[in-house]
């Protein structure tokens, strides 16, 4: 989003030499997007940022799917995917399982405790909310320091890595797009400011702190990017370090949100999930549900009415509190539920009615809505409940 921000040391005009303190040049580095017609930033290294001497294939963890066929609505339990300490020795990058995929996006989860290598994704921007523990987010524009509810929004090709801390694991939710990420248009300017109606602003955005100097030879980065069949990864061998960035400025870099810091959208009768909007990338957008008090119209019903997804599927991941319109369906904290385009859904057998009268909802979630359908990862098949698609049914 078009927010400008400055770190360190640049020149007063851009494009003009920067001089290291010894007379010697810094290097100059556009990273823009669009073919230099939108967001950029300038970075300025101390050593020639496209240099390689090595690269190798770095094959990736399993990006295979399947379709979901017979089409039905899925329950899938991650935290079953990392059993007993196997976080130990995972790290946020490499250890990703995925879960669910299109052309347009791909949903992972991963639970981490080791440092993970150097990495960026020339696909297109990440998406990375952390269900809980904490992390130092290390990348070429700085750090960030992260935790419990933070959405860790990293634009394409930013290389970074992941360095959990403390003595529990990193649980991340990692929303990988094929597109740009940005906050939801319709609360934007035409100039990219956040309007007045927005559930966040500005404020509320934690950008790096840095600049981050590293110094050290050869390293190696590995890059996920386009390729035959889908997603493939690349392992570079880099002669110098790559946060060796002495200063950047612009309006192109990774920042935090809080999901603690947005603004709930409340009526008298229930709020579609537009209401809940946060981010959108191409063919996908990101919402959340959120503590929050509900409906007060003397007749409202608090629970979502049911309702068929005609353009989409819906993904929720329940992260926190106790959703109401899933109790007695087994979902719990660390569940996704899939609720495929095609197939009319709504709240459990008799939350309906409970839900009549209630004022406030501790619940929270992340819901990704795709407008193309969904196929099954490996952490998918891994994970699933294969009761779930018949709860409806059982009163």
């Amino acid at each position: 989003m078009a927010y400008y921000r400055q770190l360190g040391s640049v020149p007063r005009k851009r494009h003009t030499q920067h001089r290291t303190p010894e007379g010697g040049l810094y290097y100059e580095e556009l990273m823009g997007e669009e073919g230099f017609s939108s967001d950029s930033s300038l970075l300025y290294h101390r050593h020639i940022p496209s240099a390689v001497t090595a690269a190798s294939v770095w094959e990736l963890p399993s990006q295979a799917t399947t379709a979901n066929l017979p089409l039905l609505p899925r329950h899938l339990k991650l935290h079953e995917l990392f059993p007993g300490e196997e976080w130990k020795a995972a790290d946020a990058v490499t250890g990703r399982r995925l879960v669910l995929g299109n052309a347009d996006v791909r949903i992972s989860y991963v639970a981490a405790g080791a440092p993970s290598a150097l990495y960026r994704n020339g696909l297109g921007d990440e998406c990375v909310y952390v269900e809980s523990g904490t992390a130092v987010l290390e990348t070429v524009f700085g750090t960030l320091e992260v935790g419990q509810g933070d959405y860790v929004l990293i634009p394409r090709a930013t290389t970074h890595r992941w360095v959990p801390t403390g003595d529990a694991p990193l649980r991340a939710y990692c929303i990988e797009a094929n597109s740009h990420i940005t906050p939801a248009r319709r609360y934007l300017s035409k100039f990219g400011q956040l309007l007045e109606h927005a559930p966040f602003c500005e404020r509320d955005l934690r950008g790096p702190e840095g600049p981050l100097l590293v110094d050290g030879g050869e390293v190696e980065v590995l890059v996920k990017h386009r390729g035959p069949g889908g997603v493939v990864g690349t392992r570079y061998t880099v002669p110098h370090h790559p946060f060796d960035v002495v200063g950047w400025d612009g309006c192109l870099y990774p920042y935090a949100f809080n999901v603690a810091d947005y603004e709930p959208i409340t009526g008298r009768v229930h709020q579609p999930p537009p209401a809940h909007q946060v981010f959108e990338g191409n063919n996908f957008v990101i919402c959340n549900f959120v503590p929050r008090k509900v409906d007060y119209h003397p007749l409202s019903i608090p629970v979502p009415y049911y309702h068929a997804n005609v353009d989409s599927d819906e993904v929720m991941f329940y992260c926190g509190g106790d959703y109401e319109a899933r109790k007695g369906s087994g979902i719990g904290q660390g569940s996704i539920s899939l609720h495929p385009g095609g197939h009319t859904h709504g709240p459990q057998p008799g939350a309906y009615e409970r839900s009549i009268g209630a004022e406030f909802f501790d619940e929270l979630a992340v819901m990704v809505d795709t407008f193309r359908p969904l196929e099954l990862g490996e952490a998918a098949t891994a994970s699933e409940d294969p009761n779930y698609a018949w709860t409806w049914a059982r009163r």
